[in-house]
Order: C-alpha cells, then structure tokens, then sequence
C-alpha cells in the first residue's frame, strides 16, 4: 500500500496486555512470602494433617492479619475488596508454602455470601481471621469441615449452614481433611450465586497450584545441583536440563493466564487458568518426583507436602476435562 503526504499513517495496533504485578502487589507478595516462610509450614502442615490446629489456627490469623481473606469480601463488609488480582498473587504464595486449612473455600464461601443477612452475619468474621469456612456442594465432601466454624452447603434450595460433619476421611494430600456436612440446616440464602463461589474458588485454587509448582521447581533445582553422580552435579546433565526447562516453561506459561483470568474474572478464562496451573504443577510435581529419587517417595522428605498438594489440587473444584469443557462452550 502506498502513502501519500496527505493520507493518514495507518493507526498503530494496541499494545498486547502485559500481565505484570505493579510495585504494591510485588511488595504485598513479599511481606506474605517472608511472613510464612518464617512460620516452619513443614511443621504446621504435619500438625494439621494429625488434626492438631494451634499452630494451622495460629498462622490462619496472621495469613488473615496480612489481609488475604479481607481481599474477597466487599468493603460494605468489613473487607478490602474484591479484589481478584491481589487475592491471586496472595494464593501463589499460600501454595508456595503449602498453607494447610480451607483457604480457597473460605473465599468460596465469601464469594456465595451475598444476600445482605447472612453477609453481614458472616462476612466481617471471615474477613478478619476470626472465622474459617468449608463450602460444599450437597452430598459431596467438605474439606476440613471438622475444623471450620462455618460449614456452608451449596443445596437444591439454597445455600444452607450445616448443623455439624461426618468422620474425617483420607485424602491424598494428608493436610486436607476430607468430611461429608450433615444435612439440613438453616437456609440463609434461596438463590446463592453457586456461579459466582465456583469462579473464586478456581481461581484461588489455579493461583495456589502455581505457587505449589514453583516451590517444587525451586526445591528440585537445589536438590540437582548438590546431588552428585560420576563426581559431577545431576544438574549438569542434559537430560536433567530438559526436564526442569520444560517445567519452568510450563509454570511460567501459566502465570500470566492466571493474572489475565483475574482481571477479567470470565469463567472461561479461570477455567483456562485452572487447567494450565494445575497441569503445570502436576507435571512439575511428576519431575520432582523422579530427579529427587527413592527419597521422593518417602512421607517423611518435606517434598512430599508438596507433591501430594500438586495432585490433589488438580481435581480440586474441576478436573481438567469440566475446566476444559467451560472453555469450549464460551468458544462454541
């Protein structure tokens, strides 16, 4: 095409979004990573998978002092937000550490707590640390619904405070206590938005998987690099290499769908974000497990925190096939 002095340059194209953290979510991100790294998350993980909750409720408090929980509940509330993006960047760092207890269905249920009654009952408490929630779908499991002091049900009728729980079933991931809410129970909500509570939660879940993934790259690249085989470092190998590129690529592909699924909170987008952080993390987890060796296996090696995390997070509010079939009927 030719342009004459007189005809107007064609308008350059937008910039493509950059799903970069400003200074503040940076900042906000590195307070909550040094605050739980100097909580001893091994040691708190393991107490609460035996059911012993000091230490989980201990760090529960200051999780919601540093304001993580107060990011999903409106300001008319008592909270901060919502403010899906900052509660995203928080949930990366939850998963890093392995944060044991409710997190992603106490902002579920946040997120379900919307008729102006049962909000203002419950909401501020769940903002300030106070309170811990399970939210479940009726007949399906609740997770550590022995430990949480308000058990919602998502029912036929509504959405319903569950008068108490069942026994604590084996899960995967020992740190999280699996019950069946009793049913019944008071209706606080006819028309619950279960849309709504299911979007949050897959995004808390797909933001806490990236951060389990990245925490399992982390681990296994110091382990390479001091592991010794025919008097060199594993890590020098190149088929060593291959896998932990392809991990790293894998996690850092799912970052920015992650962060663009919360600035546009649409469900195919979470959906997407969902599957590409959990599948990362999964794999990640299956790279960790074969480069640390026999040791990988053992339930005694903090790694195992972290790889049974990976797994049971996959499945977590979506398996990949219902996340990818949300994707294809927003395609359709």
């Amino acid at each position: 095409m030719t342009v004459s002095p007189h005809t107007p340059a064609p308008a350059a194209p937008e910039p493509a979004p950059r799903f970069l953290l400003d200074a503040e979510q940076r900042a906000f991100a590195e307070s909550l990573g040094a605050m739980l790294a100097a909580a001893g998350a091994p040691a708190v993980i393991r107490d609460w998978s035996r059911g012993e909750r000091a230490a989980g409720r201990a760090l529960w408090s200051r999780i919601a002092a540093a304001g993580v929980f107060a990011l999903a509940v409106p300001e008319a509330y008592d909270g901060l937000g919502p403010r899906p993006v900052e509660l995203a960047v928080a949930f990366v760092e939850l998963g890093r550490y392995a944060a044991p207890g409710p997190l992603v269905e106490t902002v579920a249920a946040a997120a379900a707590l919307s008729a102006p009654g049962p909000a203002g009952r419950f909401l501020p408490g769940l903002a300030s640390g106070e309170s811990m929630a399970t939210l479940a779908q009726e007949g399906g499991y609740a997770l550590d619904g022995d430990a949480a002091t308000a058990r919602l049900v998502l029912a036929a009728d509504g959405l319903r405070l569950a008068p108490g729980h069942g026994p604590v079933r084996a899960s995967l991931d020992p740190a999280r206590r699996l019950t069946r809410l009793l049913p019944g129970g008071e209706l606080l909500d006819p028309d619950p938005p279960a849309g709504r509570a299911l979007l949050w939660a897959r995004l808390a879940t797909a933001a806490q998987a990236l951060g389990v993934g990245l925490a399992l790259l982390d681990r296994t690249v110091g382990y390479v690099r001091q592991r010794v085989q025919f008097g060199v470092p594993i890590g020098s190998f190149q088929a060593v290499k291959h896998r932990l590129a392809d991990a790293k690529i894998a996690l850092e592909f799912a970052r920015p769908l992650v962060l663009g699924a919360a600035v546009t909170m649409a469900p195919a987008d979470v959906a997407a974000a969902k599957v590409s952080a959990c599948e990362a993390a999964y794999a990640t987890a299956r790279t960790a497990l074969q480069l640390h060796g026999a040791i990988g296996y053992t339930a005694e090696y903090d790694l195992s925190l972290w790889l049974t995390k990976a797994r049971a997070l996959r499945t977590a509010w979506g398996d990949p096939d219902a996340c990818r079939a949300e994707v294809l009927r927003d395609r359709a």
